[in-house]
């Protein structure tokens, strides 16, 4: 088997590609032979040393990666309900850059008919954060008004697409003019491009009323105004903080400070008096919730199997060129998702 390994934190020369024996399921577990891996915005940050979940919860060297589809090569005891050859999506705790994966029967899933290996892995990240915001934090309704930040990417298309269905309406925040159109095809009922218009103004115009919901992963550079924009209950669901973050590949950590002492810290008596809320989400802190987690997966499944949902349009690279991956992701030019192919 092939694999990335990060041994400490670094730039891209970190991602180290290494080869070692084919590993075997223990009991309750299966191996996956991986026909691809998500890549994501936190592999990156794993990357760098930042991500609080791989420094508390699992350690360096590390094995970044979320999510991987591919075929169930080999089951271990105990295990019903799979067979050997299956395709299917499975969700990682760090781990997915490889081109074999041993994970725990149950967090595997059937793949859906009509959805590639390809697409199956790019689904499990953004579409579960996406889900948990909205269904278990947010508690959405018909007709509220959202707005979405970066919401081209992964999870900001997600959410288009998860208020689309759910009849909210939706209106979209991105960077560059070549992701509006990918913007709209998600569902959204507005495009704000604020590389062209004036972010702020253009929200107000098109939600006199505040919104219900903000979701933001920006950081310092939106958080005060999104805050600002909320209606009367309106709820900011807060995910990341990529714009604190660099894209050259490493940590400029005077700015990274100076972004953190910048951030806003919300006060709970302000919040009760505007009836605002401030409301937050890491999925990889949340493993205590593995069954709402799990029956979230199931949700989502059921939808793309039914053509409710869609897969994200994605670009994909070989496993030796993570670096190329993160690089990219790191860059902001994204539509959709990546994928490593082992």
């Amino acid at each position: 088997m092939r694999r990335i390994v990060i041994d400490r934190p670094g730039g891209y020369a970190a991602l180290r590609l290494v080869e070692e024996p084919e590993p075997r399921p223990g009991p309750g577990e299966v191996l996956v032979a991986v026909a691809a891996c998500g890549v994501n915005y936190a592999d990156s940050i794993i990357r760098m040393g930042l991500y609080a979940s791989a420094r508390k919860l699992h350690g360096y060297p590390i094995t970044p990666g979320f999510e991987i589809a591919g075929r169930i090569a080999a089951l271990g005891a105990g295990v019903t309900g799979l067979g050997v050859g299956d395709p299917v999506i499975g969700l990682t705790l760090f781990g997915g850059y490889t081109s074999h994966g041993v994970l725990a029967a149950d967090a595997v899933f059937p793949l859906p008919a009509g959805i590639s290996l390809i697409e199956g892995a790019t689904l499990p990240t953004v579409f579960l954060t996406a889900w948990f915001l909205v269904h278990e934090l947010v508690h959405l309704h018909a007709g509220d008004c959202w707005l979405v930040h970066s919401a081209a990417g992964g999870v900001g298309s997600a959410l288009v697409q998860l208020g689309r269905l759910a009849g909210c309406r939706v209106i979209g925040v991105v960077g560059a003019a070549h992701k509006v159109a990918a913007c709209r095809e998600q569902g959204a009922d507005a495009v704000i491009d604020k590389s062209a218009q004036d972010l702020w103004a253009e929200a107000a115009r098109l939600a006199p009323g505040g919104y219900q919901a903000i979701f933001d992963a920006n950081g310092v550079t939106t958080l005060r105004e999104s805050w600002a924009r909320l209606a009367p209950a309106g709820k900011l669901a807060v995910y990341g903080f990529h714009g604190m973050l660099p894209r050259t590949g490493r940590v400029n950590w005077l700015r990274l400070g100076w972004n953190w002492l910048r951030t806003p810290r919300f006060n709970p008596l302000r919040m009760t008096e505007l009836n605002r809320s401030v409301i937050a989400a890491n999925l990889s802190f949340l493993q205590q919730q593995a069954p709402r987690l799990r029956a979230g997966m199931q949700w989502l499944l059921a939808r793309f199997a039914r053509a409710e949902l869609q897969p994200l349009p994605v670009a994909t690279f070989p496993l030796a060129r993570a670096a190329d991956a993160q690089r990219r992701i790191e860059s902001g030019q994204t539509i959709g998702k990546l994928a490593l192919l082992p």
